[in-house]
């Protein structure tokens, strides 16, 4: 794919300080000015050399007084004018009509275009897109998702995939992600377009600024030419979505259990490594306090750096955390009923595994830093639990030496035995 740029005729219809036309954030400067460094963006900041490549590119131009204002928010009708222009998106299959009848007519040619690309549907809105308002990062997060379907009909699935996913933001585990836009912002992050702040919320609510803007461009031009398959992040996000674990993408070597390791009293024919059949399905205990569910289960290999790392390595994970024997994290989100009265030893007890151990929560700052419910925050006096219904996550290891216990052998009461081991 080519990279995107603007068609010759944009020229006349910049953001400078905004779109020309729109009257409202200061005049232009000439277009020989555009190159030179803005007096507000020092080679040292985050956005720099994006700011620059997208003034070059004509997506921005600076103010009369030498400024950008990277930090000056950008309006939806801005904000569509741009994604209106880029040359190499295609057009979306099915036509939706412009139905706004807020947007500005300086804007009216650059909302329909990006409709007509596929970013913005107006049947999610009640004819009126808000087109002054600044464009919010839960907004853009949307746009971006659905233009990426329109490139690569496997963003589409990927955007369906990802509907029951865990979502690496504090706002997932706070239960304050707004459903109508989770998915995007899994795709999102998944493909790395858009990440968390260093609070670790996505900051759904929070507006788009013109330096983020000009990031987003290039990495829109560099997600769009990538097949969604070849990004870690999103893979793991559509896995855990679709079956409830990333143990796959992982853990590879975790394959299902062999025959004649088994009892002869299973029947191998309900043996399954699909954990899709035993999510959110009860259980058989150790113990009888309380009927038990995996919501989920998140695999995290420690040892690998930066880019290979799990998708979900920094919200449970310390830099500094260090295992042994080549153990890999094992995180698994318990919706336990309890019967009568349990206490945190008697939960541990439901379960005799190392890797699915519903004793203990992590202890790591990134796990206080994302918010993740803990077992600590669910007990009263005495470690007793104070809700019949605690859901939470717990930590475990998931070993590969044959010396440790590397089987993971889970049975459900219907009679289904989810079963696999290390593959050495």
């Amino acid at each position: 794919m080519k990279k995107m740029i603007l068609s010759g005729v944009t020229a006349l219809a910049l953001l400078t300080g905004g779109v020309i036309g729109s009257g409202s954030i200061g005049s232009s400067v000439e277009a020989a000015q555009a190159t030179l460094k803005f007096k507000d963006v020092p080679s040292t900041h985050w956005a720099a050399a994006a700011i620059n490549s997208a003034v070059e590119q004509g997506f921005f131009q600076g103010y009369a007084d030498g400024t950008f204002k990277p930090s000056s928010p950008v309006t939806k009708a801005e904000m569509a004018s741009i994604l209106g222009r880029l040359t190499d998106q295609p057009n979306a299959a099915i036509q939706e009509t412009n139905t706004f009848t807020d947007v500005p007519e300086w804007a009216k040619s650059g909302v329909s275009a990006a409709i007509a690309k596929g970013f913005i549907s107006p049947a999610n809105y009640n004819r009126k897109l808000d087109a002054k308002a600044s464009l919010t990062r839960g907004e853009m997060a949307t746009w971006l998702a659905q233009g990426l379907t329109v490139v690569d009909s496997d963003f589409k699935q990927a955007l369906s995939d990802v509907t029951n996913t865990v979502i690496p933001a504090k706002e997932y585990f706070t239960g304050k992600l707004a459903s109508n836009q989770k998915n995007a912002v899994a795709v999102a992050l998944g493909t790395g377009l858009m990440s968390v702040a260093n609070d670790k919320n996505f900051g759904t609510d929070r507006t788009t600024t013109r330096a983020e803007v000009a990031v987003l461009i290039a990495r829109y031009a560099s997600v769009a030419k990538t097949k969604p398959a070849e990004f870690q992040g999103l893979n793991e996000l559509r896995a855990v979505g679709l079956t409830g674990t990333n143990i796959n993408i992982i853990a590879p070597k975790y394959q299902v259990f062999p025959e004649r390791r088994l009892p002869k009293s299973y029947d191998y024919s309900r043996v399954t490594d699909d954990f899709s059949m035993i999510r959110n399905e009860e259980l058989v205990t150790v113990t009888n306090y309380a009927d038990l569910r995996l919501k989920n289960w998140i695999v995290v290999n420690p040892y690998v750096k930066f880019n290979e790392r799990s998708i979900y390595y920094p919200v449970f994970v310390d830099e500094k955390d260090q295992l042994i024997r080549g153990a890999y994290y094992s995180f698994v989100e318990f919706d336990i009923n309890i019967k009568d009265s349990m206490n945190q030893l008697q939960g541990g007890s439901l379960i005799n595994s190392a890797t699915i151990n519903p004793l203990r929560s992590p202890n790591s700052e990134a796990v206080f830093a994302y918010n993740v419910p803990r077992i600590s925050e669910l007990l009263g006096a005495r470690g007793i639990f104070n809700v019949k219904n605690p859901v939470y996550w717990a930590e475990g290891l998931l070993h590969f030496d044959k010396e440790l216990d590397p089987d993971v052998l889970l049975v459900l009461k219907n009679g289904t035995i989810y079963g696999v081991t290390a593959n050495h």
